[in-house]
């Protein structure tokens, strides 16, 4: 799905963020909410050799992989008029051409009581990609992460941001992958700063 294929026709657009883009959207946007999306997990599946990583040894960040029983936690941002056109550039840069993302329009939920639906803009990397890593063990990912440093930074700021947004903005809900690694990774960086 193209960027102008996307906006044909629209005055706004909902975009939602699963991972870097829940604390660090760096585009313009007329409002966001918290929320979540169905049919999807949230994994640390996908390798980053730009932002979190480089070539020899890749970062790893997140991605979704189709679960029926599965909900992902995030943040959409309404983005309309000129902010319409200048998120899609910049986003199809920082997701899909730096990143290996595609885009999907999945059905995203505000949180709180009554609230429907909206339909949203996601990126995905698919198992296609040559950046994709797969699954590995929480202390494999988390031992991972805790060594890559991209051009964005480190890959460790990656994953506390990100488990940092999940308790402060959805305390309620019990996010197993993301805090197995986070724990890891930490156990990780105590050993290296315990044996400097």
């Amino acid at each position: 799905m193209k960027p102008q294929d996307i906006i044909a026709g629209k005055s706004s657009l909902w975009i939602f963020g699963y991972g870097s883009l829940v604390w660090k959207p760096d585009f313009k946007y007329k409002r966001s909410e918290v929320g979540y999306i169905e049919g999807y997990k949230r994994r640390f599946w996908h390798g980053d050799n730009f932002h979190r990583g480089n070539d020899e040894s890749p970062g790893r960040v997140v991605t979704l992989i189709e679960d029926d029983d599965a909900t992902t936690w995030g943040v959409a941002f309404e983005v309309s008029g000129s902010q319409l056109e200048e998120s899609l550039k910049y986003l199809n840069v920082r997701e899909t051409v730096r990143g290996g993302y595609i885009t999907k329009m999945v059905d995203f939920f505000p949180h709180g009581e009554d609230r429907s639906p909206v339909q949203a803009l996601v990126y995905i990397a698919t198992a296609d990609n040559p950046l994709f890593l797969g699954p590995a063990s929480p202390e494999e990912i988390g031992a991972q992460i805790a060594v890559c440093r991209g051009k964005t930074g480190h890959n460790l700021e990656y994953l506390l941001r990100l488990a940092e947004f999940m308790r402060s903005s959805c305390p309620h809900v019990e996010d197993h992958h993301l805090f197995a690694i986070e724990t890891a990774a930490l156990t990780v960086v105590s050993y290296l700063l315990a044996a400097q």
